[in-house]
C-alpha cells in the first residue's frame, strides 16, 4: 500500500517522517526547502501589504518562517494638511534577523530580479 493511500493514523512514525521528507522535496514547500539549501533571496508576500526580500534560514510545515537579511518594503500615502492626495511613497527598512508568524504569509516567490537570469 502507498504511503498517499494510508491514513495519517495507520502510519508508523518512520513513515509518517517519510512522508513529510518527500512532501517538502516534492510538495508545495518544496521552494522554501531548495531556498533553504541554495540560500536564495525570495519575496513573500504579506498580510499587511508589505512585500519582504528575504533569505529564508528555517521553516515547518505549518509556513513560520525565521528569515535573514530582509528588506521590508511597502507604500505610503502621506496626509496633507489641505485634504488633498499626496503622491504614495515608497518605503523600505533592513531587518538583520525576523521571525515571521505562518498567518502573516501569504505567498512566497523567488527573486524576481534574479529568477528570470
Amino acid at each position: 500500500m502507498s504511503l498517499l493511500n494510508k491514513p495519517e493514523s495507520e502510519m508508523t512514525p518512520q513513515e509518517l517522517q517519510k512522508q513529510e521528507e518527500e512532501e517538502f522535496n516534492t510538495g508545495p514547500l518544496s521552494l522554501l526547502t531548495q531556498s533553504v539549501k541554495n540560500n536564495t533571496q525570495e519575496l513573500i508576500n504579506c498580510g499587511n501589504n508589505k512585500k519582504l526580500l528575504c533569505r529564508v534560514k528555517v521553516f515547518n510545515r505549518h509556513c513560520n518562517l525565521v528569515l535573514e537579511n530582509v528588506k521590508e518594503m511597502w507604500t505610503e500615502v502621506p496626509k496633507s494638511s489641505k485634504g488633498k492626495k499626496s503622491r504614495p511613497v515608497n518605503k523600505d527598512r533592513y531587518i538583520s534577523k525576523l521571525f515571521l508568524h505562518r498567518d502573516s504569509v501569504i505567498g512566497v516567490l523567488r527573486n524576481p530580479f534574479i529568477a528570470g537570469k
